[in-house]
């Protein structure tokens, strides 16, 4: 059965809010609701078809566009290659040209709408920035506090509290008081036992590859509705990690670091490979810092995470 390629745009408003449109009836997946676009031809560009499409069914042209992420999906009665970009800036008034109803989401109004299966990794890579900052070890809870408080003004969304050198007791502590400090500005991702769960009712968890082997075999330990992240180092642990069902990854190390000098980077070509096999968003990490963004977007990656290279004041 050949896979039919499909290019699939995320396109986002001034407000930031992403539009969607819902399939006709008598299509496949009816009624249910996409992200405006269609097949890519035979020999023809996927940001061209992307263009074409999106003029043609919503009466837009595209003036900025970045790769956002894949999708390999197959469903009973046929398989398909979402290929999809973000859509930034655009000339002209979104309509149905096709009579399809459109709809302006926010980013989390996006879970409120029913998508077909091979969407749901776009919708998460929708709803997720393109930086990941995690907290570097060795500061103390004041340093740790003063540096969130910085990345927030600085406009982070998205912050994992890594401590891995304190006790357990000193992390819940100073993750409460973190809490407090990202409540409605980022997503907040911690580290730990699942046990911990009910005390952080608005965090995220990010699982270790220790972690990813223990939770796969019985499929997601956590609730859908709260994010859920793993580290991969490898096909096996990507693998795991869409068996445990998490919704992004992180995959490292890149190049060589300062925090592991002794693990051996995959360096970029063999980190495309391993994105164009995986339909989890990913954020690359190791040895990379905010100037490899756009270069992460072109192997197929969400964006970059980093400790040092991201830190306030480094």
């Amino acid at each position: 059965m050949k896979r039919i390629h499909v290019a699939a745009a995320v396109i986002r408003g001034a407000d930031g809010r992403v539009l969607i449109a819902r399939r006709p009836q008598d299509k496949h997946q009816g009624g249910l609701w996409e992200f405006p676009g269609g097949k890519v031809e035979e020999g023809e560009a996927v940001e061209l078809a992307l263009a074409r499409e999106l003029e043609e069914e919503l009466g837009i042209r595209v003036s900025t566009a970045r790769p956002l992420i894949q999708v390999h999906h197959d469903y009973p009665d046929k398989q398909v290659l979402l290929d999809v970009w973000e859509v930034s800036a655009f000339t002209g008034e979104p309509h149905g040209a096709e009579g399809q109803p459109l709809t302006w989401a926010t980013e989390r109004e996006l879970l409120d709408y029913e998508f077909p299966a091979a969407n749901q990794p776009i919708v998460s890579a929708a709803r997720l920035p393109d930086t990941y900052l995690i907290t570097p070890d060795g500061l103390d809870p004041p340093e740790l506090m003063h540096g969130v408080r910085a990345a927030l003004v600085a406009g982070a969304r998205l912050i994992q509290l890594r401590a891995p050198n304190m006790f357990d007791p000193q992390y819940r502590d100073l993750a409460i008081d973190i809490q407090g400090l990202c409540a409605g500005k980022a997503q907040l991702m911690l580290k730990g036992p699942l046990e911990w769960l009910g005390d952080f009712p608005a965090a995220g968890w990010h699982l270790t590859a220790e972690q990813l082997r223990k939770y796969a075999p019985n499929g997601r330990p956590f609730p859908a509705q709260r994010w859920l992240a793993a580290s991969c180092h490898n096909a096996e642990e990507l693998e795991l990690a869409v068996r445990t069902g998490v919704d992004f990854v992180t995959l490292s190390p890149v190049q060589i670091t300062q925090t592991h000098p002794e693990a051996t980077p995959l360096g970029w070509e063999t980190a495309a490979e391993l994105l164009r096999a995986s339909n989890l968003p990913a954020y690359l990490l190791g040895g990379i810092g905010p100037r490899d963004r756009e270069r992460a977007w072109q192997v197929g990656a969400q964006g970059v995470a980093g400790i040092r290279a991201f830190w306030p004041g480094q």
